[in-house]
């Protein structure tokens, strides 16, 4: 079996009756000045703390970059944004257990060497013109050398996008390929809603050097204008024939810039894994069933779309948030994703919304006008952030409507 179908079989071992959501939440580390912490110092600060708490540590190209333990994973983002990963949860109160623990242990080590946690969209300094990306210095790992270079030549904001952006992702279960294309093409469509709900800016009305009008969603623009060939909505993920073949063809076709394999990272450019295939860089009858699982999480990470298809439905929408904003948006894709009377309720409302185009043309118009933006059925950004909260409300349970009463 070649790659093409490993990837397409790897996507379907994901599905699964349980009903988990996984939180990741980026941070930046800075200083009183607003300044970012520098590789080595965070480095040495994960290294101890792993010693400390006997996890195990994560290394890329001889540095520590992370660690892991039962409840998450800790990794740096490329200028030293620390991001944690927590384990898929069933249970909202478990994911907001394993957060404030998190932050009971690392808030007080920063705090003691003149750092702390700041959660925006963002880099502040950045954000506000009091520095530019050019300034920040990328951590020593070859990946993200080689995107940097190769970003430089795609678009225009690679620099904003790896050096001062931020976000919340939060991971979703599907039981079947029928499942998954259901969830992704409501989460789709509510995508443009959610990205102005959870708008998490320094200034209200910031923009981009250079662009005047578009006051909003700073760090989804920076993402649009990066590299068209991955990034934005999955291609064809609205075109009815969606399938788990089709996201593996994406990866498989997916120019990938660079090639992590057997602990070695080198750069590719435009090649993509059928092209390195091809042209014997990667030799299917070779690899061992670890090596295939490797380089298929390689292909599926170069993909940097609003939503990631991995074993679960990756959303990538949402600008970082503090611990108590994060779980409100959690709330919220909770009370949507799982509840049959919130997916129906949204497919029907949403019928109309055929094409990625016209969730698209949403994302613009919020990008002017924020929460007051007309997109869907002459309804604005805000009457539908009510109504998805309203919809997650009725569909929670008692305990975790708590989550909402802020939003």
């Amino acid at each position: 079996m070649g790659l093409l179908e490993q990837i397409r079989d790897y996507i379907q071992s994901g599905e699964t009756t349980k009903e988990r959501l996984g939180l990741e939440v980026e941070h930046f580390v800075v200083d009183e000045r607003g300044i970012q912490i520098e590789f080595h110092m965070i480095s040495n600060l994960i290294t101890k703390i792993a010693e400390e708490i006997g996890a195990r540590t994560i290394l890329t190209d001889g540095h520590v970059v992370g660690y892991s333990n039962d409840d998450y994973t800790i990794t740096l983002e490329p200028a030293c944004q620390l991001e944690i990963s927590i384990n898929p949860h069933s249970s909202l109160s478990e994911i907001e257990r394993v957060y404030r623990e998190f932050l009971e242990l690392w808030e007080p080590l920063i705090n003691d060497i003149g750092y702390h946690f700041i959660t925006k969209g963002n880099l502040p300094l950045v954000e506000l013109g009091a520095i530019t990306p050019d300034e920040i210095p990328l951590s020593p790992k070859k990946r993200y050398e080689y995107m940097d270079k190769y970003f430089e030549e795609s678009g225009k904001c690679g620099k904003y996008m790896m050096r001062a952006s931020a976000s919340t992702q939060i991971s979703v279960d599907y039981k079947c390929e029928k499942d998954l294309v259901r969830k992704l093409s409501i989460l789709e469509k509510i995508s443009p809603v959610l990205m102005i709900m959870f708008e998490n800016k320094k200034r209200y009305n910031s923009t981009i050097p250079g662009i005047i009008d578009k006051e909003h969603l700073f760090r989804i623009q920076q993402w649009d204008d990066l590299d068209s060939d991955r990034t934005g909505f999955l291609p064809g993920s609205l075109d009815g024939n969606y399938s788990y073949e089709k996201i593996a063809n994406t990866a498989y076709n997916l120019p990938l810039i660079l090639l992590t394999d057997e602990d070695k990272t080198i750069y590719v450019g435009s090649k993509s894994a059928r092209d390195l295939i091809e042209e014997g860089t990667i030799n299917e009858d070779e690899l061992t069933e670890e090596r295939s699982i490797n380089l298929i999480e390689h292909f599926l990470s170069m993909g940097f779309f609003h939503f990631r298809i991995k074993k679960y439905i990756e959303i990538r929408v949402v600008d970082s948030l503090p611990l108590d904003r994060a779980m409100e948006f959690a709330a919220v894709v909770k009370g949507i994703v799982y509840s049959d009377n919130s997916i129906n309720t949204l497919k029907e409302e949403l019928s109309n919304i055929d094409t990625l185009d016209k969730v698209q043309q949403a994302v613009l118009r919020i990008e002017e006008d924020g929460l007051d933006a007309v997109i869907y059925n002459d309804k604005t950004a805000r009457e539908w952030a009510n109504i998805l909260v309203e919809l997650a409300r009725e569909s929670l349970k008692e305990e975790e409507r708590k989550y909402l009463s802020n939003v």
